[in-house]
């Protein structure tokens, strides 16, 4: 298999996850009875909702943080763009390092998102249509203000992210095959990792909104292609800009990638209520929603799905389980 590791050593990894548990507990994987009915097939769901941010995010934010104050100690704060979890995993970290953030967003931003990060200390600033231009402000800012800025893909974010997969992997033997959303592709390339510092066979999949496909897009073409446009209500999975350092892990190291459709994302936060009494965001539900398109694949296999976060407001989330679909755009 080609080399898709970053350059990380599981020491390295084992290190950064002795850290992260100091904070965050090892996160449970479940195999739900109901799932494994609906989907023919054993079901291990990895509860990264489970975390104090309520998001997979965190790890990375900690890891990130505590490494910059290191290297950096006299960094005077540090800013960021996000729709939501990667915002509120730097703001949680950045206040337990003693630093100051500031979280850029698209305007029409989830409130409540908007309100946690400002509740864990940040100053939250909303701009642009969607999150490559506040992306771009954010960036920018930086730069005049003469602030650290953090990108949405680092090493430093994907080591701390790939503890989950440890922990995954070495909870639960034999997965035939691993489900993972993909926005700016943390998670993914922590999977990867982990996959093949422990020497596994795991075939890992990474999922897209249809109507936010540049990864998806990227993987096919084998080079980074960015999109006009990223209207999903899955927000951790609407990006339209590609890392290339990213896609060069994703595109050495997954299987393949799954679109799914809008409709198709809601239906699986529903199940996700009615199986296991989960709340998910759109962007946690979407490795499902990929299981069960491919559900005769997958049949009588051992399968495991990231559901990533569970952050998504009361006002989005009682229309969905309704039976409505978002609308976005």
């Amino acid at each position: 298999m080609a080399d898709s590791t970053l350059s990380i050593s599981l020491e390295e990894l084992e290190r950064a996850a002795e850290f992260v548990h100091k904070v965050v507990p090892p996160t449970p994987q479940y195999a739900w009875p109901k799932l494994r009915q609906r989907a023919g097939c054993t079901v291990w769901v990895k509860h990264e909702n489970h975390t104090p941010t309520g998001a997979f995010k965190v790890r990375g934010g900690l890891i990130y943080l505590d490494r910059l104050v290191k290297r950096l100690p006299g960094t005077r704060g540090v800013v960021s763009a996000t729709r939501g979890n990667h915002g509120q995993s730097i703001s949680f970290a950045a206040a337990r390092a003693g630093v100051a953030a500031e979280i850029y967003v698209p305007v029409g931003n989830s409130p409540d998102q908007n309100s946690a990060m400002s509740t864990f200390g940040a100053t939250v600033v909303e701009i642009g249509k969607d999150f490559d231009e506040a992306k771009h402000a954010a960036s920018r800012a930086a730069a005049e203000r003469e602030l650290h800025f953090i990108p949405s893909f680092h090493r430093d974010l994907v080591i701390g992210v790939a503890t989950y997969a440890l922990e995954f992997f070495r909870a639960v033997s034999a997965l035939d095959t691993v489900y993972v959303g993909v926005g700016m592709g943390s998670g993914i390339c922590g999977l990867i990792t982990v996959r093949d510092l422990l020497g596994l066979k795991t075939e890992i999949v990474g999922v897209s909104a249809a109507k936010a496909p540049a990864t998806s897009k990227s993987f096919a073409a084998g080079k980074p292609v960015s999109t006009a446009t990223a209207l999903t209500f899955a927000d951790g999975i609407a990006t339209r800009e590609p890392s290339s350092e990213a896609i060069d892990v994703i595109c050495k190291g997954a299987s393949r990638f799954v679109e799914v459709s809008e409709d198709a994302i809601a239906e699986a936060m529903r199940v996700y209520f009615d199986d296991t009494h989960q709340v998910a965001e759109g962007a946690g539900a979407a490795p499902l929603a990929a299981l069960l398109q491919e559900r005769e694949r997958m049949a009588d296999r051992n399968v495991g799905v990231i559901l990533t976060g569970g952050n998504i407001e009361r006002a989005r989330f009682a229309p969905v389980l309704n039976g409505r679909t978002p609308a976005v755009g």
